[in-house]
């Protein structure tokens, strides 16, 4: 008698519990074998790493790569992207020509395990950052557009987002609107990753300094990377998962691509890689692109509608900046809620209504217990009280990303104190880039709270 029918015989003897755990058994050590001892299972350990880096979660893909092999990979992240910022524009090879005709024009788009939404705008100079009207809090998309009066909206720059569950308020990097700063981490020398325009309506990507833009005669900038194509040439890029999207990129003729891609609902829509992302917008012939926040706080809003599925539960999230379409921009006044404060308070847990009302709704749905009385005990006996719900504690307020902002329409975007928190690229979702490293400096390794 051979091994495997002996072996076979003996199973066959096993009650069916044994046979689950044996299966189960069997399967893990296969399973983990293929992961550590072959080189697919390297490269699909890899990949799950960097969908996992992208996000506001990064220090959990120490699971796919140990600790050392992930600080690594966001490293690497970090250089590359700023290797990709250093190549200074041609912006020569850019020409405006006058618009006539329809202003926007939207279009389904979808590749492998994703879906999306691709909105040209024919006239670069329409395109304005927006920022909340609210002090302490961020805004919907959908809100801003329908106040504004504006045509159609995508999310813009990234911000400090503890737990996923910021309340949208505290950026990174520069905001600037109508050429005036409305807000900076960092001095006005010190070089930040930026997607912006200039007042001909010609695309800056790359990492600059708030003096050198004034220069450039930049009007409207947020801050986020990584920059993916330069002077018509894609860039290499480094680290690549799969998560939502929100690009943008520039052809010669100036004509601007807004890009949003959904992710994270299988099986509706995964995600892309940022590889994708740079061809479809190389094939669309822009000679500049980057990437805008990604992750939950990807979204495209025209005519007051949200045409994308974000993938936050909660739907639409609270954030500091977009970049919206106008018929006319120029009337368009935006203020500076950031004006005069000496801190800002990310938010959190402790004060997101859509969590808070979440936990509430789950607490009340909750089944109540009562004790029930002993049965061999006298008829007699009391029965036991009902049991008292428990209390729902909230949680205290985040004491990250206090930072202060630079006054309004300072042409020198010098900060009052302190500097940008630390943030992830969710190109890289949601700077609300974890935020992992400030967008003006490499990202550094730090567990965060992001993704966005």
């Amino acid at each position: 008698m051979n091994i495997a029918t002996s072996t076979y015989k003996q199973i066959q003897g096993w009650s069916w519990l044994k046979r689950i755990l044996g299966a189960a058994a069997l399967f893990g050590f296969l399973s983990t074998t293929f992961l550590y001892m072959t080189p697919l299972g390297t490269n699909i350990r890899m990949f799950l790493a960097n969908t996992v880096i992208e996000t506001q979660h990064r220090d959990w893909a120490w699971i796919f790569v140990g600790t050392k092999k992930r600080d690594e990979m966001i490293n690497a992240i970090g250089l590359m992207s700023d290797a990709n910022a250093k190549e200074p524009q041609d912006l020569s090879a850019i020409t405006i020509r006058k618009h006539e005709g329809e202003l926007t024009k939207v279009e389904d788009i979808s590749g492998s395990g994703w879906v999306g939404k691709k909105m040209y705008v024919y006239d670069p100079r329409a395109l304005r950052v927006v920022v909340p009207n609210t002090v302490g809090q961020g805004e919907r998309i959908t809100s801003m557009v329908q106040r504004t009066g504006a045509v159609a909206g995508v999310n813009g720059g990234g911000f400090d987002d503890p737990q996923g569950l910021g309340n949208g308020f505290a950026p990174v990097g520069v905001i600037m609107s109508g050429g005036q700063i409305l807000y900076t981490g960092v001095d006005g020398t010190v070089p930040q990753h930026v997607v912006a325009f200039t007042k001909e309506g010609k695309l800056v990507i790359g990492k600059y300094p708030i003096d050198e833009l004034l220069k450039m005669h930049v009007t409207d900038a947020v801050s986020f990377y990584p920059r993916v194509i330069a002077n018509g040439k894609a860039l290499p890029i480094e680290g690549d998962g799969l998560n939502p999207r929100t690009a943008i990129g520039q052809r010669a003729d100036g004509v601007i691509i807004l890009v949003v891609i959904d992710g994270r609902q299988p099986p509706y829509s995964i995600g892309a890689t940022l590889k994708e992302v740079q061809n479809l917008l190389l094939a669309e012939g822009c000679i500049n692109a980057g990437f805008l926040d990604g992750g939950a706080s990807s979204e495209m809003v025209v005519n007051g509608e949200l045409i994308t599925k974000p993938s936050s539960k909660y739907g639409e999230r609270r954030l500091p900046s977009a970049l919206l379409v106008f018929e006319h921009p120029d009337k368009i006044q935006v203020p500076n809620i950031w004006d005069g404060l000496s801190k800002i308070d990310p938010g959190g847990a402790y004060d997101n209504p859509d969590y808070i009302a979440d936990m509430q709704k789950q607490h009340a749905n909750k089944p109540k217990t009562t004790s029930t009385p002993n049965a061999k005990a006298p008829a007699t006996r009391t029965p036991e009280p009902t049991q008292t719900p428990d209390v729902i504690e909230t949680p205290s307020p985040s004491p990250v990303g206090s930072m202060t902002p630079s006054p309004s329409g300072t042409p020198s975007g010098k900060p009052t104190v302190s500097p940008t928190p630390a943030v992830t690229p969710t190109g890289r979702p949601s700077v609300s880039p974890t935020p992992g490293a400030a967008l003006g400096e490499t990202p550094t390794v730090t567990p965060s709270g992001k993704n966005k």
